[in-house]
């Protein structure tokens, strides 16, 4: 018996102590035994407290991380696993869905003709009318359709043994199409555009023919607002090509009046396909030149965080992630291209300086050209004999010099096949398919095809750092148990970048070849050889 049971079996043994001594009593019992008798049989009826292990199973039950509050449930399952499916159950509404739905109605139309005739201009009365829309819009989607011609059972007596009023599918799609239509109008005159937007595009859905909605500018004057010319455009159009409806004014009025913009929008839309489709081409030629030649791409998020709050992990906000990511792994949004006069191979190349904080970017470095012949340019011996200074302003000692300079190159992806990839390393891309999209999100999140384009683009990187994130997390506890700094290489100056590339340890993030240059006896040169391990030098072929 647990103490909890204890306790109760002690209690009714007192009362029933207590209820023998009364019934002895000739005076019967005494008003407080009485009071105190009832509320101990009630304490023991409903058995107030926590049994043994209630309260820990209960604690333990809200703690899960699969725990799923009733509220919140999405289907019957998640409910029932909440042990409150009867409770839910009897919350029912006294009145069928039809009936509800058309008093939702009235009073959505009543708020909103209060709201036309008051002389305040209060808007209260629309925001109302919304709100009884909306609800109505609830109880219709409760609405069980009729086959057509339907006729309800009756009793003995003839009388109707369901209530109406009923509806067919194609009854039911009209009036909630209504029901959005008169959303969409409340809210035109909240001047909420979005709103106006998406609540008469299900009008349009439910009921293609109801044009009520792009006569009285509805859609189309949303979009307007919200300067979606192309958007616009279209819905004037579905709507003039209504039978009936070539003639309407008011979509002609507006269709004068956004002609240019819509023209506009839909020449940007079609450049944008173009640019797109020639892009496609541009990636896949990359690609089979890269399969060809066994030249290995990698990848990186685009993103630095998974959400717009501050990223509490990792402790920094996201302007800092970002501007911290992208200057570790830039992306210039370029690709390399092939010569039309000789077809060799040209890549961006980028060149950084980590002792002085400076960088050189090169657009068009051949496959053929040796990194000495570039770094000649770039730093030239003095031509003076004797001479020690260099003509660049920021090598205070001189020792930017093309024979003075150590050249290596990150050697990426060095983890086992099936391990996890950590966030801030490259990702090898495996396929043709995954290239194209890496490189298509890159150019979305830059802004080349629209906001609308960005933000997706932005939530499909956000969405695989996350899935990336968990993985690691799975496999080492904690983001901040990192991989060590990766290794590198070391390149000879008189190498071609094709021997570069096409080394086995050579995985070239972004498209974009990246070389870090040290002078050779830099004190910043001696620390990075502390911190990374030196894989060897890729020689030249005729050494």
């Amino acid at each position: 018996m647990t103490d909890h049971d204890k306790l109760m079996a002690k209690m009714a043994e007192k009362k029933a102590e207590w209820d023998s001594e009364d019934a002895a009593n000739p005076d019967g019992p005494d008003a407080t035994d009485k009071l105190l008798s009832e509320a101990i049989a009630m304490a023991i009826d409903q058995g107030k407290g926590w049994k043994d292990g209630e309260r820990d199973a209960y604690l333990d039950k809200i703690l899960d991380d699969d725990y799923i509050p009733p509220l919140f449930a999405g289907t019957d399952e998640e409910l029932e696993r909440t042990g409150l499916t009867e409770a839910f159950a009897s919350l029912q509404y006294d009145d069928p869905p039809e009936i509800m739905m058309l008093e939702c109605k009235k009073k959505g139309n009543d708020a909103f003709m209060s709201g036309k005739k008051n002389v305040s201009k209060n808007v209260q009365y629309y925001r109302d009318a919304v709100n009884h829309y909306y609800e109505a819009s609830f109880h219709a989607d409760r609405v069980n359709p009729v086959e057509p011609g339907y006729e309800p059972e009756k009793d003995e007596k003839g009388q109707p043994l369901e209530e109406g009023p009923f509806y067919t599918k194609e009854e039911l799609d009209i009036l909630k199409a209504t029901l959005c239509s008169n959303a969409a109008m409340a809210h035109q005159m909240l001047k909420n555009w979005g709103f106006v937007r998406d609540d008469a595009t299900k009008a349009v859905g439910y009921d293609p023919n109801n044009v009520k909605a792009l006569v009285s500018a509805r859609l189309a004057k949303a979009h307007q607002m919200l300067k979606n010319w192309e958007e616009a455009g279209d819905a004037i159009e579905s709507g003039l090509a209504v039978p009936g409806e070539e003639k309407n004014s008011d979509l002609l009025k507006l269709q004068k009046l956004l002609e240019g913009k819509i023209r506009k929008a839909r020449q940007e839309r079609q450049k944008r396909e173009r640019a797109r489709a020639e892009r496609a081409v541009k990636v896949k030629g990359v690609w089979k030149h890269c399969s060809e030649s066994g030249i290995c791409l990698g990848r990186v998020p685009l993103v630095a965080s998974v959400s717009d709050e501050q990223d509490d992990e990792l402790g920094e906000d996201e302007e800092a992630q970002e501007a911290r990511w992208h200057n570790h792994f830039p992306h210039t949004g370029l690709l390399p291209e092939r010569s039309d006069v000789d077809g060799e191979w040209t890549w961006p190349v980028l060149f950084t300086y980590p002792s002085h904080r400076q960088s050189d970017f090169v657009r068009h470095f051949g496959e053929s050209e040796m990194l000495a012949y570039r770094m000649a340019e770039m730093f030239p011996e003095p031509e003076d004999i004797g001479a020690t200074d260099t003509h660049i302003p920021w090598d205070y000692n001189n020792e930017f010099k093309c024979t003075n300079l150590a050249i290596y190159f990150e050697v990426h992806c060095t983890e086992n096949k099936n391990d996890p990839v950590h966030p801030e390393s490259v990702e090898r891309l495996k396929t043709q398919g995954e290239a194209m999209r890496f490189y298509e999100s890159s150019r979305a999140l830059k802004g080349d095809e629209g906001q609308d384009m960005a933000n997706i683009a932005r939530l499909v990187e956000r969405k695989k750092l996350h899935h990336q994130r968990k993985a690691w997390k799975k496999a080492h506890g904690s983001l901040w148990a990192k991989p060590d700094p990766c290794p590198v290489a070391r390149v000879h100056p008189a190498v071609t970048l094709k021997q570069v590339l096409i080394d086995s340890r050579m995985v070239v993030p972004s498209f974009l070849p990246s070389f870090i240059l040290f002078p050779e006896e830099h004190p910043a040169h001696k620390e990075f050889l502390k911190e990374r391990r030196c894989l060897g030098v890729i020689q030249p072929e005729n050494l």
